[in-house]
């Protein structure tokens, strides 16, 4: 009998940048990794203008955003630069950020968190939030986090927009 993987039990979806445009950059909502082995930040970019938009994460100890500061430690991260035509994810550079390049189009980023490596958890930072760079208005970006999987697997996961 082949194993079955239910999204929500094992990977939940919690929304972390609404969708909107980036001429000033912006921070999203802090989530708590708290519960989690690893989570996925999937970032969705529409390019509408040739500029390039920075992409990259804050952490804090609450998701109140409490003492705030860049994540500095790399991590894997994936893109498809084109998804219209090629939804090929390509490995980039493990880093602590990542810039689009200037093409206009539909555009999938996924940076990979494992937190005890990414996140100075020694120090209660367990919470983190997506940051764009001031681009373009023409240019929309929004993330989606998938946490996977949680340290308990459950029906109702814990929540991760809570401490």
């Amino acid at each position: 009998m082949a194993r079955q993987f239910s999204l929500v039990a094992q990977a939940k979806p919690v929304s972390a940048l609404a969708p909107a445009t980036d001429a000033a950059g912006r921070t999203g909502g802090y989530i708590s990794l708290k519960n989690a082995h690893k989570a996925y930040v999937v970032l969705h970019i529409t390019q509408g203008n040739a500029a390039t938009i920075a992409l990259s994460l804050s952490q804090a100890k609450t998701v109140a955003g409490g003492s705030a500061k860049s994540v500095t430690a790399t991590f894997p991260i994936w893109s498809a630069l084109d998804v219209a035509t090629d939804d090929t994810l390509v490995a980039r550079t493990a880093a602590a950020s990542y810039t689009t390049d200037a093409g206009v189009k539909n555009k999938i980023v996924i940076f990979e968190i494992l937190p005890e490596a990414v996140l100075d958890i020694a120090n209660g930072f367990d919470c983190i939030a997506v940051t764009t760079g001031a681009s373009n208005a023409a240019n929309i970006t929004s993330a989606q986090v998938f946490i996977v999987p949680g340290r308990y697997q459950q029906a109702t996961p814990p929540s991760a927009i809570a401490d």
